[in-house]
Order: C-alpha cells, then sequence, then structure tokens
C-alpha cells in the first residue's frame, strides 16, 4: 500500500478581519505542523467581497523562503488570471529559488464576480475549458523545448526563452470533476488531480470516469497522483465537530477520521489537502491521525 502524506490549505481571508489576522492564523497553522505534512497550498481569488484576502502566487513565493521544508502548490490558478507564458516563467523561476519545491495547480477559473470586478471576459464553460487546454500546452511548451512555440486560437508564443527551465520538472495538477471535459484533460497533461469535498462514492465514481478516458488516449493512470481536498474536523467532543450541510467534511473522532482515510486511500489517493476551521482540530489531527500514515 502506497504511503500517504498531508498539505495544508492556507485561509486566504477571514471575514471581519485584517490581512495581518490571516497571516498570524495560517502562521500558527504552520507551527502546529509535524510530521506527515509535506505541502503548503492557497486557492486563487483576488477578492472575496470587502475582505482582506491574500493573492496566491505572491504569498506562496513568500512562503516557500519562509518554510523550506515544505513544497507549495496553488489550487488552483484560475489559468485566464494571468498570461500561461507568464505563469510559466514565474513558476519555473520560483522552482530554481525553492530548489524543487513548486506544484502547480492549474483549472479553468469559475468565480464570475471576480472577473467582472477585475475586467476579465467571462466566457462560456466549453470556451474557459478549450482556454485551459491551450494554457497548459503553453506551460508545457515553455518548459521542455527552447525556444518554445504555440499557435493556439486563445495563447500564442513564438521562439519564447524560458531560461532556466524547471529542474526538476513541476507537476501540473488540474483540479476538477466535469466528466465529459475536465476528467479528459486530466487524463492527457496532469500529473496530479484533485478533487475536493465528495464522499468517498462520489470519488470512486469520478476516479473510475478518469480511468476511462486514460484507457481510451493509451495513458497508464497510476500515472496521475490522486489528492483530495476537504476541510477537517476533529474532536473527541461530538459537540465540536464542524460539519457542512452541502460540501463533505473530513469530520469525526480520531478513529472516525482515520477510518474514512484510510477508505480513500484504499482508492489510490496518496496525497489528502485540508483546511481547518480552527486551530484545534489542526492539533487534534497532527497528535492523534496523521501518525498512523507514517
Amino acid at each position: 500500500m502506497a504511503t500517504i502524506d498531508f498539505g495544508l490549505m492556507l485561509r486566504p481571508h477571514d471575514a471581519g478581519h485584517s490581512m495581518q489576522d490571516v497571516i498570524a492564523y495560517n502562521q500558527r497553522c504552520i507551527q502546529a505542523l509535524k510530521a506527515g505534512f509535506t505541502t503548503l497550498w492557497l486557492e486563487d481569488h483576488l477578492q472575496v467581497g470587502e475582505a482582506d484576502s491574500l493573492e496566491c502566487l505572491s504569498t506562496l513565493s513568500y512562503l516557500a523562503a519562509s518554510h523550506p521544508q515544505f513544497k507549495v502548490g496553488m489550487l488552483v490558478l484560475a489559468q485566464s488570471y494571468r498570461n500561461p507564458a507568464l505563469v510559466a516563467k514565474m513558476l519555473a523561476n520560483l522552482q530554481a529559488l525553492s530548489e524543487g519545491r513548486v506544484v502547480l495547480g492549474i483549472g479553468a477559473g469559475w468565480k464570475e464576480d471576480e472577473y467582472v470586478s477585475y475586467g476579465y471576459p467571462f466566457p462560456a464553460n466549453k470556451k474557459r475549458l478549450d482556454q485551459l487546454e491551450e494554457a497548459v500546452q503553453v506551460i508545457r511548451a515553455l518548459w521542455t523545448t527552447f525556444p518554445a512555440s504555440f499557435e493556439g486560437q486563445y495563447y500564442q508564443v513564438r521562439d519564447a526563452y524560458c531560461a532556466p527551465q524547471p529542474k526538476p520538472m513541476i507537476p501540473i495538477l488540474i483540479g476538477g470533476g466535469g466528466e465529459k471535459r475536465t476528467l479528459a484533460l486530466v487524463a492527457s497533461y496532469a500529473d496530479w488531480w484533485n478533487f475536493n469535498s465528495c464522499p468517498l462514492e462520489v470519488y470512486a465514481h469520478k476516479l473510475a470516469v478518469l480511468k476511462q478516458h486514460c484507457e481510451r488516449i493509451g495513458r497508464d493512470p497510476s500515472e496521475i497522483k490522486l489528492t483530495y481536498l476537504s476541510t477537517m474536523s476533529v474532536s473527541e467532543d461530538p459537540a465540536k465537530v464542524v460539519r457542512h450541510p452541502q460540501k463533505h467534511y473530513i469530520a469525526g473522532n480520531a478513529a472516525e477520521v482515520t477510518r474514512e482515510l484510510e477508505q480513500f486511500r484504499q482508492l489510490g489517493v496518496t496525497h489528502f489537502i485540508f483546511r481547518v476551521p480552527e486551530l484545534a482540530s489542526l492539533e487534534q489531527f497532527v497528535e492523534h491521525v496523521a501518525p498512523n500514515f507514517l
């Protein structure tokens, strides 16, 4: 059975609290991490109402320098917020500075109000997925050919040099569960896949669809690292366990959470990423759940 490890999804904002409060909370969470935690992650959002909100790439660059024991990843970049050739250059640079500790998570983008407020076009879902496919191709080209050229409908590069190219190669994570298109893109282009906040049986179904797409194109699905994101709440007091009426949380006492993670591991998940509603829950996980998987 494959070993598993864990990642922390940092809090990007907190309504009613300042950016300094958010930063301080994240730092307390990072300081609580012990063996088994290997990654730090941040969402890519530009605004959340009027709340102070952390920008993804600048924050992760800072964290890569501040916490050299962790890899850093985006879960996930909205492909249309930044030109993909620029993303390729920025992350190749961060890969060099961090000595190989970057994971690129990328998706089609979805938060329409953010697009409108910041002046980005918000096309239909199909077009955004088409753009995502081209963006991944541009990024791969810049990381693997020298110079790189790509001529697509939405993105073009001509004799572009991304120097230095990333060594080791940066894994590309594609997030999402759309069965016709998104999972087909995962099968064709992704090194890692993430799906989130769903119960075991839904993840198993999406994984089965992903394997069908892999079979269709002749790819070995074992080449794709399976990851899962959820909010985690651990307490021996049932009254303190946080749950959500629509989203699936990994929640319960230490034994219950351990059993559920083991079920996901049986499916092939090897990296779990957690949001944490409060520090106490993270501390319970670190002390009483994570050691069961070391």
